[in-house]
């Protein structure tokens, strides 16, 4: 066990489950913030005031109109009504207030456990604290983006946003899974093989946040061709290895695609390795990430295929947790306890 103590255990693996749940709500609803485009519907940062919702009409027209100050009504949302604006605030709302939620939840419960036990036991569970904290940081950096000279976030601040809420959630289950005394695999894999394979599914969400961000999943609606060519036929192919590419749409959504390839051979090479072995120990766990890949596989597909719509591409981004989740694991049974 990861402290002497059977019953400080079960608490904080209560408390670290129930963070994990939370915080893949908070990713779900974030995402579903991006693709109703509610990210810019609150134009100030309110650590406190903003806890409430509007609670009169004074409140709700004072709110539209900070809104009506910004890019994104003046050149594209001019005609938007006080009830379509309501729609957007509340998923941005909820969002913070989700964020102001974690904070707390995570906060109080640690100051309890420090005084349970020495602060070196639960230095990781400080760190991650950390991050909530840049989090709620990032989250207005991102915002900020959007409120002077563009319509939308920059795509790199959201990239950023996403990844760390993934770090958050990884972190929080891998202690999760050490205070629960998860049983390594003594005779597995060398973890360098689980932890390159969870490093190529966390670029892959990085990638994805910017397809996300530039809309890039509404162009190229096809399959297994970006039209009628497998390079997009509106891209130079040495435009591929410049910077500007990860500006780029359509280049953005053909390294996406390419990306899932790679990461669908990788997974097959760790498969054979497991197999070949015959490590039976890691049967279960490698199917159910065979599972998990070729579901988000099938579901980047069918993203692409009805452009991005909002229901498909939010699913997509759920089972994304599932993968990092079961990344995660796989890695964790497979790494030696020193």
């Amino acid at each position: 066990m990861y402290t002497v103590n059977a019953k400080i255990n079960n608490q904080l693996s209560f408390w670290l489950i129930t963070m994990f749940i939370i915080i893949s709500i908070m990713i779900v609803v974030g995402g579903l913030t991006r693709l109703t485009d509610s990210g810019l519907s609150i134009t100030q940062w309110q650590l406190f005031s903003g806890f409430l919702p509007p609670i009169n009409q004074k409140d709700w027209v004072l709110y539209f109109n900070l809104y009506k100050e910004i890019p994104e009504f003046k050149l594209q949302n001019f005609n938007m009504t006080l009830q379509e604006f309501k729609v957007i605030f509340w998923w941005e709302w909820a969002h913070r207030f989700l964020g102001r939620v974690i904070g707390l939840s995570y906060l109080i419960p640690l100051i309890y456990f420090s005084f349970k036990l020495k602060i070196s036991k639960i230095i990781d569970l400080y760190f991650i604290f950390f991050l909530i904290c840049f989090q709620g940081f990032i989250g207005w950096y991102m915002v900020s983006s959007g409120l002077v000279d563009r319509v939308d976030v920059s795509h790199f601040r959201l990239s950023i946003h996403l990844l760390t809420a993934f770090l958050i959630l990884s972190l929080i289950f891998w202690n999760y899974l050490k205070y629960q005394n998860y049983k390594k695999v003594e005779d597995g894999i060398n973890s360098i093989f689980p932890f390159i394979f969870l490093f190529l599914i966390l670029v892959q969400i990085v990638i994805g946040a910017f397809v996300s961000g530039m809309d890039a999943g509404q162009i190229y609606n096809s399959w297994p061709l970006m039209g009628n060519t497998y390079f997009p036929n509106d891209n130079n192919f040495e435009n591929l290895f410049k910077l500007s590419a990860f500006s780029d749409p359509s280049l953005v959504q053909f390294i996406h695609r390419n990306l899932a390839y790679v990461i669908g051979l990788f997974y097959v090479l760790i498969f054979f390795k497991v197999y070949i072995n015959k490590i039976t120990k890691l049967y279960k766990s490698v199917n159910i990430l065979g599972f998990f890949i070729i579901l988000q596989i099938v579901l980047g597909v069918y993203t692409i295929l009805l452009g991005a719509q909002i229901y498909i591409a939010a699913v997509h981004q759920v089972s994304s947790i599932f993968l990092v989740t079961f990344s995660v694991y796989f890695l964790f049974i497979n790494t030696k306890t020193n």
